[in-house]
C-alpha cells in the first residue's frame, strides 16, 4: 500500500495549525515548511512533526512543490493550516491508495465553515480541491492566486469532506478578500486583461445572483445571503482593482 506525506505551508498559523496537524496524524509522513513566521507555529508544529522547515517566502507555488520535494513518499496530500481532515476523510485516502490507485490526482470535496454554519451552497460548495496526487505525475502551478496541479494522468473524486475553517469573522473576511483580490487583479493585468463599466457594474450583480439564487445561497439562511454578497463584492473589488491596474497603465 503506498505510503501518504502530508504537507503543510505556514506562516502565522499559530491558532490553527494544532488542529491541522491533529487531523493528519494518522499520515505516514508530516512535512511542515513554514515562512518564518513571528508566532508560535513553528513550535507548534515541532511538538507532531520531526520535519519542519524555515525558509524564506517565495510565493504559493514554488513553497509547496518545496513541500512536495522534501517528502520521502511520492504520494502526497496537500493540507492548508485552516482545513481539516475528518476521520472519514482520512479512512477514504487509506482506502483509495489500499489497492493501486486508478488515477494519479484526486480530488476532495470541500465545506467552508463561517458565520455559525457549515456553508453548503453559493460557489463555496462543492468547493472541489485537488489535494491528494502522485508527485512523479503531478505538481503546483500558477502564479499568484488560485494555484492549482497539473498532472499527467486521470483525475479522481473523493467523497468525504474537507472541513475549511476560513474566516474568523466578516472583518477577517473582508481583510483576505483585500488581500487576494490585489493579487487577482495583479495576474489579470500581466495577462493583458482589461475592466471597464462593463465588469465593475455588470458582473457583481450577476455574481449574487448566480450565489444566492442558482447555487442556493437562500438555503443557508442569512448567512448565505452574507456570503452571496460578499462573493459578489469580491468580484467588484476584483475588476476595480485591474481598471485601477490599466488607468495607471495608460
Amino acid at each position: 500500500m503506498p505510503k501518504v506525506s502530508v504537507t503543510v505551508i505556514t506562516r502565522n498559523e499559530a491558532a490553527d495549525i494544532e488542529d491541522a496537524l491533529k487531523s493528519v496524524a494518522w499520515a505516514d509522513e508530516i512535512i511542515v515548511v513554514d515562512s518564518e513566521s513571528t508566532d508560535d507555529t513553528a513550535a507548534i508544529a515541532r511538538r507532531f512533526t520531526d520535519h519542519v522547515v524555515v525558509r524564506e517566502w517565495p510565493g504559493y507555488v514554488a513553497q509547496k512543490n518545496y513541500a512536495a520535494s522534501l517528502a520521502r513518499h511520492d504520494w502526497i496530500f496537500s493540507l492548508d493550516a485552516d482545513e481539516r481532515v475528518t476521520p472519514a476523510l482520512a479512512s477514504e485516502i487509506r482506502a483509495t491508495l489500499a489497492g493501486s490507485p486508478p488515477h494519479a490526482v484526486f480530488r476532495v470535496p470541500r465545506v467552508t465553515w463561517h458565520l455559525g454554519r457549515w456553508i453548503r451552497s453559493t460557489d463555496w460548495y462543492p468547493d472541489y480541491q485537488l489535494r491528494l496526487y502522485d508527485r512523479r505525475a503531478a505538481e503546483w502551478t500558477g502564479k499568484y492566486v488560485h494555484e492549482a496541479v497539473t498532472f499527467r494522468g486521470s483525475c479522481g473524486d473523493l467523497r468525504h469532506e474537507l472541513q475549511h475553517y476560513a474566516y474568523r469573522d466578516v472583518a477577517d473576511h473582508l481583510e483576505t478578500m483585500d488581500r487576494y483580490t490585489t493579487y487577482a487583479a495583479r495576474q489579470m493585468h500581466e495577462a493583458g486583461q482589461t475592466s471597464g463599466w462593463l465588469q465593475i457594474a455588470g458582473h457583481p450583480p450577476l455574481a449574487f445572483l448566480r450565489n444566492y439564487v442558482l447555487k442556493g445561497g437562500f438555503r443557508d439562511g442569512l448567512p448565505g445571503l452574507v456570503v452571496s454578497a460578499m462573493n459578489a463584492h469580491y468580484v467588484f473589488l476584483k475588476f476595480a482593482k485591474l481598471w485601477e491596474l490599466g488607468r495607471r497603465r495608460a
